[in-house]
């Protein structure tokens, strides 16, 4: 069983930077893909940034150019720089992990003020 980590969540205002981080722990399994989702009030939750193995990125349209995550494979950690945040990235955030199949941590929240 993959046990995440999470950490780096809380409250800053329009235009600032938070740094999320999640450490992954327990799997008997290589991790593939690691990323970060969140999850809006009222809304389904999105991926909004993903990691492969070899380092390819992805990420959703209303976070690029903003948001950028980096992992460190010999950790088993990923991170996930947010830059010039607003509003509308309120959010709980989770950690996302993919050995032989998916995993979700429990969610760090994050509130941007205007």
């Amino acid at each position: 069983q993959v046990q995440l980590a999470e950490s780096g969540g809380g409250l800053v205002q329009a235009g600032g930077s938070l740094r999320l981080s999640c450490v992954a722990s327990g799997s008997p399994f290589s991790i593939n893909a690691m990323g970060w989702g969140r999850q809006a009030p009222g809304k389904q939750r999105e991926l909004v940034a993903t990691m492969t193995g070899g380092g390819s990125t992805n990420y959703a349209d209303s976070v690029k150019g903003r948001f950028t995550i980096s992992r460190d494979n010999a950790k088993n950690t990923v991170y996930l720089q947010m830059n010039s945040l607003k509003p509308e990235d309120t959010a709980v955030y989770y950690c996302h992990v993919v050995t032989v199949r998916p995993y979700w941590g429990q969610g760090t929240q994050v509130t941007v003020s205007s």
